[in-house]
């Protein structure tokens, strides 16, 4: 096992020599050829705010914990006592009361783009389908991306039966 010191001093000696480099780089040629600047350190000297004993200056930074995304899936009216129900989700990692929450994950992962409310509605000036699709309804609530989310679903048009079809299986799937 290498000694403590040499590490430091090793990193200490490559970082005396990446500047003694950029210095050279940055005053030109004709500042290269002077005796001064092509004189290398004899010595590094080990960098006086790091203690004997500890770890290298360039150690990567830790990655910081993700806060876990929390939903609250809320199905009423589907006609069937399994679907109906609230199912608590969270994600990153995939867990909760949801019957299906590594699939639910992946799902709202896929859905989710930058600058976008993935749990946006239907806009009001859209053309849908006059088609009827149950009396089920979906409340989420929580918070997705580091937003908070309250976004109600339906069955009620063509429009509305599309976008509960994308959240499959965040929300049950249904056949009308």
């Amino acid at each position: 096992m290498p000694h403590p010191r040499l590490s430091r001093f090793a990193t200490a000696a490559t970082t005396a020599t990446i500047t003694a480099t950029a210095a050279l780089a940055l005053t030109g040629p004709i500042a290269a050829a002077t005796p001064a600047a092509t004189a290398t350190p004899t010595a590094p000297a080990a960098p006086s705010d790091v203690a004997i004993g500890s770890p290298s200056v360039t150690a990567p930074i830790p990655l910081l914990p993700r806060p876990s995304d929390h939903l609250t899936v809320t199905v009423s009216s589907s006609g069937k006592a399994a679907k109906d129900g609230t199912y608590e989700l969270y994600c990153h990692p995939a867990r909760g009361t949801h019957t299906d929450a590594r699939g639910a994950c992946d799902k709202l992962d896929s859905l989710t783009r930058w600058g976008k409310d993935a749990f946006a509605g239907v806009p009001k000036d859209s053309k849908c389908t006059m088609q009827y699709g149950g009396p089920i309804t979906a409340r989420v609530t929580g918070t997705w991306a580091g937003r908070p989310v309250n976004a109600q679903f339906k069955r009620t048009d063509g429009c509305e039966i599309g976008r509960w079809d994308r959240f499959v299986p965040v929300l049950p799937a249904v056949t009308s």
